[in-house]
């Protein structure tokens, strides 16, 4: 009797885990967090892993809404780019493929910062 092969299965695995940063991704972006926090202007921070996309979110106090968020959307790769910067009110600040480029503009407002 032959043996029957089953579908290819991988698909449903990759679509049950959720999107998470990579070690070089989190290295990046709490080397921004860190410089950000000895200039006191965030105090804390949240990581969501949803199914289709990561976020981190900077936040001035534990109890309001976060300043920046940092998102990856592995499904925008092949568009606009997979990281995303959005502001509080909900603007896209910046969008690109490359992670530290994106998180450029964060760096402009920490020069801008210390220069106060």
């Amino acid at each position: 009797m032959p043996k029957v092969r089953s579908a290819n299965l991988d698909w449903k695995v990759n679509v049950l885990q959720p999107v998470m940063f990579d070690k070089h991704e989190l290295s990046i972006i709490l080397g921004v967090y860190g410089r950000m926090v000895a200039a006191g202007e965030w105090r804390d921070y949240g990581i969501s892993c949803l199914r289709d996309c990561a976020i981190f979110s900077a936040f001035r106090r534990t109890a309001e809404h976060p300043i920046y968020r940092i998102e990856k959307h592995p499904k925008l790769r092949n568009r606009q780019g997979i990281y995303m910067i959005i502001g509080m009110d909900g603007q896209i600040l910046k969008r690109g493929h490359e992670l530290k480029s994106v998180m450029h503009i964060l760096e402009r407002k920490l020069i801008r910062s210390v220069d106060h």
